[in-house]
């Protein structure tokens, strides 16, 4: 049996392939991270391992970004593994590299699964048949990156020249289905989850592409930004570079039926289903939980005072806008908007 037929065998034999991995630090990220670890053991409780990543204070997070004890302790007490890692390279100048930098403090050679806090499991991830030899990220994402200049390169000439700058093969990462010049063509990734053979492995050819595109970009990007789209534009390459790509699991699962990547509440009550409103209202109703995530504001008020419910009001679920900001705008107009 070759060793990834036996990774995907084992994954599904025993559902103990896989740690799971998220960044948790000060302020809302540690409430998300509570929240995204109660639904994790509720609803998959045969995962083995959550690592919950914690940017160490230094240079580049020069205040104290250590999660406060109450949720420290309620995240233990579920089983996570609160692991503390070094930002040498982004830090509080680009918050989005602590999913980069968090992957070194996983146990090296063990396959992962790395979720965004604002995330939430609604079944076991047993139910998804990861292949760890083939990576693959979230497909749930619309054109962000890059932006067209009336008169600067295209979509395919600002991807051809990444994909160029790190020797890999461009042509075999498009979608011949797509139109030329139109966003979906190319391959491009919500960083909302990614997964991997190895933390280590993945992380280290994620770090040198991201700091190699902030540092020194083909001058095809000279009128790109890359704040905040920095990790979303080296992943797809990462994931190509390992073999990985948009077919890797089947459709419905992962931000699907077995996880949702709200982004942030008002969006979750605006645009999610029935199911995962219930997922969150009852992994949140226990007193240790509500009686911490309640001095978080605004969580307390969508969640337990009612204000997500009136923002789910405003909304046909069967008949959405279809940008988000369509959605943000609404939301906002109405007083409703909170994170």
């Amino acid at each position: 049996m070759s060793s990834r037929v036996s990774r995907v065998q084992q994954a599904e034999d025993t559902g103990q392939a896989v740690n799971i991995a998220t960044v948790g630090q000060s302020g809302r990220l540690q409430y998300e991270a509570l929240i995204f670890a109660a639904s994790l053991f509720a609803n998959s409780p045969a995962t083995p391992r959550l690592f919950v990543a914690e940017p160490a204070q230094g240079p580049l997070w020069p205040g104290n970004v250590a999660m406060q004890g109450a949720v420290r302790e309620l995240l233990e007490d579920m089983g996570a593994r609160i692991v503390s890692f070094e930002a040498n390279h982004f830090g509080q100048a680009y918050p989005y590299g602590n999913k980069i930098e968090a992957l070194f403090a996983l146990p090296e050679g063990e396959p992962f699964v790395f979720f965004d806090t604002d995330t939430i499991v609604l079944e076991s991830l047993t139910r998804v048949p990861f292949d760890f030899d083939r990576p693959g990220a979230s497909l749930r994402v619309e054109g962000t990156w890059p932006q067209i200049e009336l008169y600067g390169p295209g979509y395919g000439a600002i991807w051809k020249s990444l994909y160029d700058r790190f020797g890999l093969d461009y042509d075999s990462s498009l979608d011949l289905t797509q139109p030329d010049e139109y966003w979906r063509r190319y391959l491009y990734f919500n960083a909302g989850y990614f997964f991997y053979r190895c933390p280590h492995e993945f992380g280290r050819r994620f770090l040198d592409y991201a700091l190699a595109i902030r540092d020194d970009p083909p001058r095809e990007l000279a009128c790109q930004v890359m704040d905040p789209w920095l990790d979303q534009v080296a992943l797809p390459l990462v994931i190509h570079s390992f073999g990985g790509g948009r077919d890797v699991l089947p459709d419905g699962l992962l931000d699907g039926d077995v996880t949702c990547h709200y982004r942030v509440l008002p969006l979750l009550y605006a645009r999610e289903s029935d199911r995962v409103v219930e997922v969150l209202e009852d992994v949140t109703a226990p007193q240790k939980i509500k009686k911490v995530l309640k001095t978080y504001d605004p969580m307390k008020r969508m969640i337990y005072q009612g204000r997500g419910q009136k923002v789910r009001a405003l909304f046909d679920r069967n008949n959405l806008p279809r940008r988000e900001q369509a959605i943000r705008n609404r939301i906002k107009r109405e007083g409703f908007w909170m994170r």
